[in-house]
């Protein structure tokens, strides 16, 4: 009854659309509700056809025109594919934190004294690498959270014994240390014993158990051919495929688009002397950003990407401002399909 009084629907509509979603539900698919109104559906939709493509040169792909005439179907058609909304993508990216910045600034008041800050050099300050792990948050068709997106952040840190006696404390005290050369053997290590354990054990039961890990191109990362990387990715039930995003391509990423400033923000507004301190702010910060900010974040990736297209793979865009508050059906609704425009 409530549900016919909010959407002004009869009982019968509510009875069928509850039908087709449990059976999807268990069937494993996420839940979708398609209009009957005339004109509502594309009859005209086109499925893209990856292989195809890839058999494609680059020059072959150079502009919309060119991979109409190769795959024998118009520009409007071709604008009409459908892309995935990377609900299976998995981002991840490292990023240093510091104790604090070499300059701040401070609004005062005429007999305060100004905020005493104790470091040995502004060109050394304290800092501790993070590997972030984040895919794309999931909605009901309450509004209401199925799965946040955060699948944790991993400080590159060590515990070591301190070699010498000070004032702060005795020798062999145990203290966390930063780790200062992040290499492949590092690298690997985060990987296979963190990053994809934290896949699995957060993942949720009803999605597609295949997942892409994208990373950018930096020399410590391994590749998906790792024997021990494959070792832990096709099991468990799961197939977990590891990427790189494309060359020259920073806005392709979601964590240097905007949720690594976002974490930096909450970062530098708690206090800290140590880096026991440091890592749980960082922690704490990562922890209190919504599933709505990350998904926001999501927004623009898609908005880069269609700028992308428009530049025929160039970067040589301005990022779009794309008013993401008034899309907010694309988190209060699960999003499986975005329609990109005839270029």
């Amino acid at each position: 009854m409530e549900a016919t009084e909010e959407y002004d629907i009869i009982k019968k509509t509510v009875y069928r659309l509850w039908k087709k979603a449990k059976q999807q539900m268990q069937m494993g698919e996420p839940a979708i509700m398609e209009g009957k109104i005339k004109g509502y559906n594309h009859s005209d939709k086109l499925i893209l056809d990856e292989e195809k493509v890839g058999i494609l040169s680059t020059l072959e792909r150079s502009s919309i025109r060119k991979i109409a005439h190769k795959l024998s179907v118009s520009k409007s058609t071709l604008g009409r594919v459908q892309f995935e909304s990377m609900h299976n993508v998995v981002h991840v990216d490292e990023k240093w934190f510091y104790m604090t910045k070499s300059s701040d600034r401070y609004y005062l008041l005429p007999d305060e004294d100004e905020p005493y800050r104790a470091c040995k050099s502004k060109r050394f300050i304290t800092k501790v690498m993070f590997m972030c792990v984040v895919s794309r948050p999931v909605f009901g068709l309450d509004g209401q959270t199925k799965f946040d997106g955060k699948l944790g952040i991993f400080p590159f840190t060590e515990v070591v014994a301190a070699k010498r006696k000070s004032k702060n404390r005795l020798k062999s005290t145990l203290e966390t240390k930063p780790i200062q050369s992040v290499n492949k053997s590092v690298m690997r290590d985060s990987i296979i014993h963190r990053i994809v354990p934290a896949i699995k054990a957060k993942w949720p039961e009803w999605a597609s158990k295949e997942i892409y890990i994208q990373q950018d191109n930096a020399t410590p990362h391994i590749n998906g051919l790792d024997t021990e990387f494959e070792a832990v990715a096709k099991s468990d039930g799961f197939k977990i495929h590891l990427n790189c995003q494309p060359l020259n391509s920073p806005d392709t990423n979601i964590l240097d688009l905007g949720f690594f400033r976002a974490i930096q923000t909450l970062q530098h507004e708690k206090p800290y002397n140590s880096v026991d301190t440091l890592l749980e702010n960082v922690c704490s910060s990562y922890a209190e950003l919504s599933p709505q900010t990350l998904n926001r974040v999501f927004l623009s990736l898609q908005a880069c990407l269609t700028q992308i297209m428009a530049f025929r793979g160039g970067n040589n865009y301005k990022v779009p401002h794309i008013n993401k508050d008034n899309w907010k059906e694309l988190w209060d609704y699960p999003m499986h399909w975005m329609w990109m425009r005839s270029l």
